[in-house]
Parts: structure tokens; C-alpha cells; sequence
């Protein structure tokens, strides 16, 4: 009976832990999720083999797995007429026409 416990509590927590997990919708507003916003696109950009460079448009989705740092995100993205590598993408309009590129 003694050895009955200890397992109960601890599938009681494992149980909860595991549950606990999960992504859960967060405001797109926030400090935090604006920095891991801006990290991705600029990791989007640099795992590109195309010299332009994409700026961020909008947020379509916005979640946060829970007592983690890990952030699932849904971004609209369109292709500028600034390579990846100027000073200010953000200010750099958007290709149109035949080189128009929208992830």
C-alpha cells in the first residue's frame, strides 16, 4: 500500500504536466511575441536563397506553448525590393508584378 501512493501522485502530476502543454492562443500585442515575430522573419530571411528580402505583413495566428518559450506563429510575409542584408526592411516597399512573392 505504501508504494501505492508515491506512483498515484506522481501519475497524477506527470498527467497534469502533460496536459498543461499545449498551445494556447496569446495576444499578438505582447512584448515577448513581438520579439520571437521579429527573430523569425529575420531567420526566415537569412534560410532564403533569394537575395530579397521579405517583410513582415501580418499575424494570422498567435500561440504560446505553455511554461515554455516556444511561440507558433502564422505570418503573412510579401518580398520587397531590398535585399536581406540593407539597413531598413521594414520601410522598403513591397515587389509587384512578376517578382511579387507573398508567404
Amino acid at each position: 500500500m505504501q508504494w501505492k501512493v508515491p506512483l498515484l501522485v506522481g501519475l497524477i502530476v506527470l498527467r497534469t504536466h502533460v496536459c498543461s502543454c499545449k498551445f494556447v492562443d496569446i495576444d499578438k500585442n505582447s512584448k515577448d511575441f513581438a520579439s520571437a515575430v521579429e527573430y523569425a522573419v529575420f531567420q526566415f530571411n537569412e534560410d532564403q536563397e533569394d537575395e530579397f528580402a521579405y517583410k513582415f505583413l501580418q499575424v494570422r495566428r498567435s500561440q504560446h506553448k505553455r511554461w515554455t518559450l516556444i511561440y507558433l506563429m502564422d505570418l503573412e510575409m510579401g518580398r520587397t525590393v531590398c535585399k536581406k542584408h540593407d539597413e531598413d526592411i521594414d520601410n522598403c516597399p513591397l515587389q509587384e508584378g512578376t517578382g511579387e512573392k507573398m508567404v
